[in-house]
């Protein structure tokens, strides 16, 4: 596990960057890390926090897995990493900021799908100076 590195942005935070600058969107910084859960992308104005979930890291219903090697490590692994997901979303919301989840598999297969859900999040915020 600590052989695994991350570097940011990752391949699927480089995406969403991607789409998000093709359409015009501004004000966002990446990786706030004075926030709960360091959203990757965070929306000052709006109050609105935006996550890129790895299928494998945040076990997509769809497409993520558990490996066969060490499974009960990876089972407490994923619910743990699911666990904290769903508690970040309740500290956020509690504190009245929006939060969205892109699941990767979304992201690569349907852009511009994703790009309409946090467009509408964006434009229902109320802005804060």
């Amino acid at each position: 596990m600590r052989a695994i590195r991350s570097e940011h942005p990752g391949t699927t935070e480089r995406r969403l960057r991607a789409v998000m600058v093709s359409a015009g969107l501004r004000g966002w910084t990446m990786h706030a890390k004075d926030m709960t859960g360091t959203p990757d992308f965070y929306f000052k104005r709006e109050s609105v926090a935006v996550f890129v979930d790895g299928c494998f890291w945040h076990g997509c219903p769809k497409c993520g897995h558990t490996p066969k090697a060490n499974r009960p490590y990876w089972s407490k692994k994923l619910v743990r990493n699911k666990q904290r997901d769903s508690q970040v979303r309740r500290k956020l919301s509690s504190s009245g900021i929006k939060v969205l989840r892109i699941w990767e598999c979304q992201l690569r297969d349907e852009p511009r799908s994703c790009l309409r859900k946090l467009s509408m999040l964006l434009e229902r915020a109320p802005r804060h100076p």
